[in-house]
């Protein structure tokens, strides 16, 4: 039986090409593309070929074969859940097999000429666009239909499709939309199983998170998501103070259960916030006054963090753990913006100072930072050696790539115990809107990272990089202390 149908398929397939062939002969004749490509091998004299290309018109047929209906030879009825609406559309066995291995597999096995396709709501309305695109090759969407359109690719198997889609969504994570769209894609992916368009999502969330604080989506995601981004150090927001009470909105919005709610509220980093605003929340937050007795030992240490010096805290308690660390703050307490003019035009340089700890025992010592931007920096190993004694050395190094180096002014006692992490954030312009592209963590020198702004092309004008001929970018430090316990044999 299967051998029976595997022929009727071949049948219809030699029909139906046999069919495309005379109407795109009879429409395109004539139409001729000299490409000039040296041919090889082969006879002849001409010595250049020619190239009789007629793809379009082909496109155009096999979509007038899908509108009209013309040859078909197999029905798809598209129904819903509950049968409340039915879509039919005639097709072919040839397109449907080429393009999809699971169609293919249901057209051997059909016993009519009618395959049942129980499909959902938001599926069922966009199949006409994804059977077109199995005609065509090409699809225009919009952002709600982005999800479904790659529940059909995934689940007929169209891996092209697919992966054109994650990039579509990839690439419009920034794009305005009334209820916001990227905590519904990152549920999405993980259910489907698109590790490259979770871990897309879960970073631009991470990475842009205090305008997603401000949007309607934030109080709608899961409790999952919610704890995946409580639980990283590289959230990129103003304050913790700023994430806290975007925590307690969304506790009060969706009642969460007791457990959960002490969860989320143990993740946050309360040494972080100033003894003030400690004492503000403990006053004032009904959630806070809800759940205190879950967080009461973070609170106390954090109280103890804000009144000892960090060397004298560091001899008793882990100070490397979560609740000491600081994640990228956007104040200005703890870093700069820059933005560099012409990028590629010279070396350049700013200061600037931050606290020299988030510790209130030093909330009034800062630190002055010098900081260097080269556009075209060589390795010593990398640049030109010149042996004759008094030859000219050239004033401009040719290629090199961007770095930037960041220096205390000064040395200082107070800088015992501790370790300062940069980090430099690249901001890029996505669907008219400023985004954090890039994120880069240093000691001294993003040459420890190797690939700074490798991809950024600043020679070129339209480069996403620039806003205005300007690169945008933001440093934030970030003291780390370093624990003294000793441990007893």
């Amino acid at each position: 039986m299967v051998k029976e149908d595997r022929r009727l398929v071949q049948i219809h397939v030699g029909m139906l090409l046999l069919a495309v062939c005379l109407h795109l002969g009879a429409a395109a004749a004539g139409m001729l593309k000299v490409d000039g490509a040296q041919e090889g091998g082969g006879g002849g004299g001409g010595g250049s070929a020619d190239t009789i290309s007629h793809s379009l018109i082909l496109v155009q047929r096999l979509e007038a074969l899908l509108v009209q209906g013309n040859g078909s030879d197999v029905s798809l009825r598209v129904e819903t859940p509950n049968a409340d609406e039915v879509k039919v559309i005639q097709a072919h066995s040839l397109v449907l097999s080429l393009q999809s291995p699971v169609f293919e597999e249901m057209l051997l096995s059909r016993n009519s000429s009618t395959l049942v396709l129980k499909e959902s709501s938001d599926c069922a309305a966009v199949f006409d666009k994804f059977i077109r695109y199995l005609y065509c090759g090409e699809i225009s969407l919009r952002l709600e239909q982005a999800t479904p359109l790659h529940k059909l690719a995934t689940k007929y198997q169209v891996l092209v499709l697919q992966q054109g889609i994650t990039q579509y969504m990839t690439k419009n994570l920034a794009r305005d939309s009334p209820s916001g769209h990227v905590a519904g894609w990152y549920e999405y992916a993980l259910i489907a199983g698109d590790v490259t368009l979770r871990d897309n999502c879960l970073q631009y969330l991470a990475w842009n998170l205090s305008s997603v604080l401000q949007s309607g989506e934030w109080v709608t995601i899961s409790s999952q998501l919610l704890m995946s981004l409580l639980q990283r150090s590289d959230l990129i927001l103003q304050s913790e103070m700023e994430l806290f009470a975007a925590l307690e909105a969304w506790i009060i919005q969706n009642e969460p259960d007791g457990l959960t709610a002490e969860n989320a509220l143990r993740a946050v980093r309360y040494a972080m916030m100033p003894p003030r605003e400690l004492f503000r929340l403990q006053t004032q937050s009904s959630v806070l006054a809800r759940y205190q007795e879950s967080v009461r030992d973070l609170l106390y240490m954090s109280y103890q963090f804000h009144s000892a010096s960090p060397l004298h805290m560091a001899k008793y308690f882990d100070v490397n753990c979560s609740l000491f660390m600081p994640r990228n703050y956007l104040s200005p307490v703890w870093g700069s913006s820059w933005i560099i003019n012409n990028p590629t035009r010279d070396d350049r340089s700013t200061s600037f100072q931050t606290q020299l700890g988030p510790s209130g025992h030093d909330s009034s010592k800062r630190v002055t930072w010098n900081a260097l931007f080269s556009p075209r920096w060589l390795p010593l190993s990398m640049r030109p050696i010149y042996t004759e004694t008094g030859a000219m050395q050239p004033t401009r190094v040719e290629g090199g790539r961007p770095r930037i180096i960041i220096t205390p002014a000064t040395s200082s006692a107070d800088f015992a115990g501790v370790n300062f992490q940069k980090t430099v954030l690249v901001m890029a312009q996505q669907q008219g809107k400023l985004v954090v592209k890039h994120v880069y963590n240093f000691h001294q020198s993003t040459e420890e990272n190797g690939d700074f702004l490798a991809e950024a092309d600043l020679y070129r004008r339209t480069s996403e990089y620039l806003i205005d001929s300007s690169l945008f970018l933001h440093i934030v430090v970030k003291p780390l202390y370093q624990t003294l316990i000793t441990t007893k044999n």
